[in-house]
């Protein structure tokens, strides 16, 4: 969305939280930017230039607020194609994609060219695509010495730079002040666990996302008490697997998840984070999806779409969840996992394991998952569908969403519903609409899916956020 600059001040001004992350706020007479939420007074209008994103602010030489911290601001719903593209890049850059090859590399790898990845980029961000993984490899870095006791060579290192001395050059260059000043209080060690708070725009329905997650937890994977939700991870970077885990609360205050994260995981944050924020869609905007939804979304204002944190385990789950209830489902993914997940030690209580990658999962026999309780047929299609991940179908936001569900829907035994619900939930498409399911069908008192697009035309761009509407509805009126 479009705003204009009378609009940012007043959302600056008054600390709007609707606004935090779609934009930035450069004041000239301190050379500082900020937050829209940042509680300093607000400067004279005057002084104020208003920018799409950090990387953007930094470009013009601004550098970030210690009070209000940009690196905390929440990221951006995507919704249109460029802004796809930009995610997409977003997420390989995250994955430090550029650390060892170039621009091109990066249009090839999301089918664009790098022409048009780097206008689409100066759209919607404000600077090229350099400019940015620049800018939140320093922003991370920045997060890191403040919140964590992590040493400086750690942090360069989960930050993306390639020694201590890079970090330090350009952290005096752009932040002018050493690393060092934000440790001064602080020794440095190898932390238990790290810390982070990732905000989010209200409101938020974290009842229902508590809900909605606890009633698919896989056993010995995740774990969710009402008060928080658990779950281990295994992240493949650089030829090297971390296994961890997380931790997730809600915070009444303020708008933020309280966030520990495993010290397994320390080289790898970039990753967990941008999985947490896809997974708990911490970038929506529940302002734009209230006034798309109208009457369907008032009786549960700030609804999220539950994301994956990883995508072939949600297609595993889809897969799985074909025409058996969810509580069947959860029990043989719990068995999947039990039986073939490799397990972590010194995990809090009720995680104790890994699920199966798409490695392992490709070299199983079919016959050895249909003994956990399920038809041969839907097993051969879990093999099958691990082999295609294994040889490079991508099943996660950063994937190219057409090529990717095309070569989805030519897996035998995965039809329209199933590619729907991976595209919903592991791609992050909000607008992707299974309109085959029955529960969708039945919450609109309709047995034609061709009647429930045509219903569904209203809701766009924001279909999927409808679906997740009408199945919590069907849920409450249903004995």
């Amino acid at each position: 969305m479009t705003l204009s600059q009378d609009a940012c001040y007043r959302a600056f001004a008054t600390h709007d939280a609707r606004f935090d992350g779609r934009f930035f706020v450069g004041v000239r007479s301190t050379g500082i930017y900020c937050r829209p939420v940042c509680t300093v007074r607000a400067p004279r209008r005057d002084n104020c230039r208003f920018y799409p994103s950090a990387a953007a602010a930094e470009a013009a030489g601004f550098r970030p607020c210690l009070r209000c911290r940009p690196e905390l601001a929440p990221g951006f719903a995507t919704v249109d194609a460029s802004a796809r593209i930009v995610q997409a890049a977003i997420g390989l850059i995250d994955a430090g994609f550029l650390e060892e090859r170039g621009i091109e590399d990066l249009a090839g790898r999301i089918g664009v060219t790098s022409r048009h990845l780097r206008r689409v980029f100066e759209a919607e961000l404000g600077v090229a695509p350099v400019e940015y993984a620049q800018t939140q490899r320093l922003l991370l870095a920045k997060r890191l010495l403040t919140d964590t006791s992590l040493p400086v060579t750690e942090v360069a290192f989960a930050s993306g730079f390639a020694s201590v001395r890079r970090l330090n050059a350009l952290f005096r260059s752009r932040y002018r002040m050493p690393p060092s000043r934000l440790r001064e209080r602080r020794a440095a060690t190898l932390p238990g666990t790290l810390a982070f708070a990732l905000a989010f725009r209200p409101p938020y329905a974290w009842d229902a996302m508590q809900d909605y997650l606890s009633a698919r937890a896989i056993a010995g994977v995740e774990a969710c008490d009402g008060r928080s939700f658990r779950r281990t991870l295994a992240i493949p970077h650089r030829g090297v697997l971390h296994a961890g885990w997380i931790e997730a609360r809600f915070t009444l205050r303020r708008p933020l998840v309280a966030l520990r994260v495993s010290a397994s995981l320390a080289h790898v944050v970039p990753l967990v984070l941008s999985r947490v924020r896809h997974a708990f869609d911490l970038g929506a905007d529940p302002q734009a999806v209230a006034q798309a939804l109208g009457p369907l979304a008032a009786d549960a204002p700030g609804l999220r779409i539950p994301g994956a944190f990883d995508g072939f385990e949600l297609a595993v789950r889809a897969v799985v969840g074909q025409q058996v209830s969810v509580a069947a489902a959860t029990t043989i993914l719990g068995r999947i996992a039990e039986r073939f997940g490799a397990p972590l030690e010194g995990a809090p209580a009720g995680i104790r394991r890994v699920f199966p990658p798409a490695s392992v999962v490709a070299a199983l026999e079919p016959a050895a998952i249909a003994a956990l309780g399920m038809p041969a047929a839907r097993a051969r299609t879990l093999v099958a569908l691990a082999i295609e991940v294994v040889n490079g179908l991508d099943l996660s936001p950063s994937a190219v969403p057409q090529a990717t569900l095309e070569r989805l829907s030519a897996i035998a035994g995965i039809g329209p519903w199933t590619v729907q619900y991976v595209a919903l939930r592991a791609l992050g498409m909000p607008d992707a609409f299974p309109h085959t399911d029955l529960g969708v069908m039945k919450a609109l008192s309709e047995n034609q899916p061709a009647r429930v697009l045509a219903r569904a035309e209203a809701w766009r761009p924001w279909r999927g956020y409808a679906a997740f509407h009408l199945w919590r509805r069907l849920a409450r009126t249903t004995p």
